[in-house]
């Protein structure tokens, strides 16, 4: 609700929501290391399979059943969704930077109103 006031606001939101996220993923890997479980690496075929989870229609939490049977596997979809979604918000700052840059933000916008009706 708020960023659709202030480009500035919704970049300090997607801030917030990815320092969060950034949380959230060291929780989930100091998780696996304690309980001495692997972290899959990128290229493990599993998290390929978990990534093309992605571009099906329609889903859901039961699309990723098969990865949250077990400790590892869960903590592990978990990871990668969390990079995904990572991914996404910063492609969604630099897009809104990028405008903010051309167009400028709420402020700029009210003072070329103000301007033009002097």
């Amino acid at each position: 609700m708020a960023s659709g006031t202030s480009k500035k606001t919704e970049m300090k939101l997607i801030g917030v929501a990815r320092a969060s996220l950034e949380e959230l993923l060291q929780d989930y890997e100091d998780f696996l290391r304690q309980q001495r479980l692997a972290l899959w690496e990128k290229a493990d075929p599993r998290v390929s399979e978990i990534r093309h989870m992605s571009y099906t229609t329609n889903r859901s939490y039961m699309t990723y059943m098969s990865f949250l049977s077990e400790p590892e596997k869960a903590a592990n979809c978990a990871i990668c969704l969390i990079h995904q979604a990572n991914y996404l918000l910063d492609r969604q700052l630099r897009s809104l930077e990028k405008k903010f840059l051309e167009e400028g933000g709420f402020t700029e916008a009210l003072y070329r109103a103000r301007s033009g009706r002097s």
